[in-house]
């Protein structure tokens, strides 16, 4: 049972990783750090504006914002222009649900193998 809970917990902090959520926990400690040390000198409206004006950044809010820039930098580019499916290009084979051709086609004509009535619908059991 251990293993499961290590497992789970392992999947979910790479997910997080993957998504970038360890940024935000480190802008939220550096907004946090900074209201604290603003506080002591000034009120609270002056330490908040200064802390998310932008103008004054701290030294993990500068780490952050290097850290999302390099990351962004180095992101994998995947062309799409070619897309694969068992070997097969979109050139050669669509991905999808198969194609159902009308009802009826555009002159009033049925599609063979149909007739134009419906079926009977089965005997009902009172």
């Amino acid at each position: 049972m251990e293993v499961v809970r290590l497992l789970r917990n392992l999947a979910s902090v790479m997910l997080a990783l993957s998504l970038g959520l360890h940024w935000a926990v480190l802008q939220s400690v550096g907004w946090a750090t900074m209201v604290v040390e603003r506080v002591q000198a000034t009120s609270w409206e002056v330490a908040l504006k200064s802390t998310f004006d932008g103008q004054h950044p701290c030294k993990i809010c500068k780490f952050v914002s290097e850290g999302q820039r390099a990351g962004e930098e180095t992101a994998v580019q995947v062309p799409l222009g070619k897309f694969e499916v068992f070997g097969m290009t979109t050139s050669g084979w669509v991905a999808g649900p198969p194609l159902l051709e009308p009802l009826i086609r555009g002159d009033g004509e049925v599609p063979p193998g149909r007739s134009g009535l419906p079926p009977v619908p089965p005997p009902r059991w009172v």
